[in-house]
This record gives C-alpha cells, structure tokens and sequence, in this order.
C-alpha cells in the first residue's frame, strides 16, 4: 500500500508534516543523512537548503554537542574522529570515526593542513610530492555528510611559486549575499620584492578576483616560522602579521562583507618572543592564547605557562584583559596547544599525541591518544551541518 494512501485510511498514526519538521530540526546530522531513506517526501526536505540552514542556527544555538572537534592523522594511511569535547576525553562513545565516502583521494596524499572552518565546511590544503617539488590541492569538505569540492588556485599562486610570498588562507562565509569566500593574502619575504597580493574565491561566481587599491605591507610575524591558518570571527578572517608601516606585529583582518583589511593591535605585554601562540574564542569572546616555556635545573624541569587575553568589546581600539595565567609544571616536556573551552570553564588542547583537558587552574584531567603512530594530527573546532556549497556540484 502506498504512504499517502495509508495514510488517509489511518490518519490517527501518522503526525502532522509542520511537527514532523520541527521533530527532525533537533535532530543530529548523522540521524538526519540516514532518515533520507525512510521516504520521498523526507529526503527532499532533508536536502532542501531552507531546511539545512534552519537546522544549522537551531543546533547551533541549542545544541552544545553539535559542536565538535576533528581529528585527522597526518599519517598516508589518513583517519579522522570526531570528538564532542563536552563530555569525558574517556568516554570512547563520545568519539566517532568520521565519514570518508566520496572522498578517498584524501589517502593519495602525502600530508593534509586544516586552514579554516566555517560553518560545518573545512578548508584543507592537500601536498603531494612531486619529483622533488611540493604541489597542493585545496578542498572544501563537510565532514558530516561526506560534501567536498576541489577549489583551482589563483593564477598568482601559480606565479609566484613560493618564491617571493608566504601565503595566508582563510575561509569564511558573507551572509549578505549567501557566498562561501576562501581568501588568500601574501605576505612578502623580503621588502624589495613585488607586493603582496589579497584575492578572494568566490564559491557561487566560481571564480578568484584580487581585492585592488588595498595598501598593506606584510610580513611574517617575529617569532612564528610558520603563517597560521585564518581565524574566523564576527564576520572576519584574522591572522597574526608584522606589519612595515607600523614596525610592530599586529592581528590583521579581513571583513568578509566589506571586503576591506583592518589591524588590530596586540596587548601591551605581549612578548613578541613567544613560542607559541594563537587566536580562539573564550568563552564568547576573540581571545589569544600564549604559551611560554621555561627549563629548569635539569632535564627533568620543563615548566609551562599559559596566558589568555580577550577582547570582551570587539572593535579596533578595543583593549585586551589578561585573565588567567596557567601553570603546567605536570605536562612536562609535551607541549599544550589550547583549541576551545567548555561550559563548564575547562580547556581543550592537544598534549603531544593526544587531546587533553585541563581545569581552570591549570591542573590536567585527562587526556586520550586517538590514533595509534605517532605521526601527529591536524585539529580543527566546527559545528555540524547538512548544508553543500552554492551550485550544489562536488567532485
């Protein structure tokens, strides 16, 4: 017998379509992509793109579990979790082997970077050593569903070679005109050679356009051998940069909307000699973390002190409040790079080889390994999704 005809001869069974939707609104998006089968109807709902962008600001503000960590080995035989960091690193159930099909090519290469996130996509940057040359790809990739694209570089990334830039990625989304941006500023290596240059990929025209009559001047930050990969935060890619015109390392970003570049500066005791250092959110504000490492007497003694700053008004001339400093005295030689917080205050990052979780005063709690080499991995924080990109096409 057919649903609709079922349906008339036993209304009482079946629930009305408007609570049917507002029922699988709260819903996962694993649960989601298997509820595709059940029937016609519910699959064109499920990939209806008004559905998938409800869905998203629902869980999003509702749901703190929708928020998760990914985990991808840098190892050639290529896995990934998908950690929800609200509950115990222990809790093996918290953990999920993410989703791969339609994207095996991922395993052809020789090492994978996360350069963005932005709502459920990551930015990848994928290398493969080519008689002695390194080449990359660029995909855009929703873990959840298995969505991927391959994005052409720019014709200047094509020129330049790596010879004279450094070249900064970020990744975000214009909401005004409902487009996917990847961008890409480089920065010089030397002041004599060519200027740098900002372009942006359009994921709905399809195409890189260079941002004209932007004056910058660029360069690597002091003490970061390497460019990270763009922040993004209330509409606007950030990266850390030493800025020429003003002799200082500064936070440069790019408005998504505006299409404009704009420094922030740095808090007044900011070491520029850090070790390490980076950009998150704490709590629900732009913040920068820094870790410092002290040796002590003996090989034995490597002590730790993390540092946290937050804009809590975010704007230009807004100034920065430290408001914790850590010390990790138990953590010992392996390093703690913060990722996210909690509800609860506690903070998430990698401990060598495996993702840690600290209290508010430093102390660790627990920690878990999720791969078996020790190769490493690359750590991106994203939100689940159901959405595709703009024309709906994937490789």
């Amino acid at each position: 017998m057919h649903l609709e005809e079922e349906k008339k001869m036993n209304p009482q069974l079946y629930l009305p379509h408007e609570l049917i939707i507002q029922i699988l609104l709260g819903l996962p998006v694993k649960s989601l992509t298997r509820f595709k089968c059940v029937c016609k109807s519910w699959f064109s709902l499920i990939c209806d793109p008004h559905f998938a962008n409800s869905h998203f600001q629902i869980i999003a503000a509702t749901h703190t579990q929708a928020r998760r960590i990914l985990l991808m080995s840098t190892s050639p035989l290529r896995k990934s979790q998908i950690i929800n960091f609200e509950a115990s690193l222990l809790d093996v159930d918290s953990a999920s082997i993410s989703n791969y099909r339609n994207f095996v090519r991922l395993d052809s290469y020789s090492r994978i970077e996360i350069k963005g996130s932005c709502r459920g996509f990551l930015l990848l940057h994928c290398f493969s050593n080519q008689r002695m040359y390194w080449i990359y790809d660029i995909y855009l990739w929703n873990p959840s569903t298995g969505f991927h694209k391959k994005i052409p570089l720019s014709r200047s990334a094509f020129d330049s070679g790596g010879q004279f830039y450094t070249d900064c990625y970020g990744f975000g989304y214009d909401r005004l005109t409902d487009d996917y941006l990847l961008v890409r500023m480089s920065t010089q290596h030397n002041y004599n050679w060519p200027p740098p240059h900002l372009e942006i990929f359009s994921l709905r025209a399809n195409t890189w356009k260079e941002i004209e009559g932007t004056q910058f001047s660029y360069t690597r930050p002091i003490g970061d051998e390497q460019p990270k990969a763009g922040f993004l935060f209330n509409g606007a890619i950030h990266w850390f940069a030493y800025c020429r015109d003003l002799r200082q390392n500064v936070i440069v970003a790019f408005d998504l909307m505006e299409k404009k570049l704009f420094n922030m500066h740095l808090p007044n005791d900011f070491d520029r000699e850090l070790n390490d250092f980076g950009l998150w959110v704490f709590g629900e504000f732009l913040s920068i973390w820094a870790m410092y490492y002290f040796d002590g007497d003996n090989d034995d003694d490597y002590n730790h002190r993390l540092e946290i700053w937050v804009m809590k008004e975010y704007k230009v001339d807004s100034p920065w409040t430290k408001i914790l400093v850590h010390s990790f005295d138990d953590i010992s030689r392996k390093y703690f790079f913060p990722i996210c917080s909690t509800k609860s205050g506690d903070i998430i990052g990698t401990h060598a080889f495996s993702v840690a979780k600290c209290d508010d005063k430093g102390q660790l709690l627990e920690y878990h390994s999720y791969f078996n080499d020790q190769s490493g991995c690359e750590v991106a924080l994203y939100t689940e999704s159901l959405f595709s990109l703009p024309n709906n096409e994937q490789d």
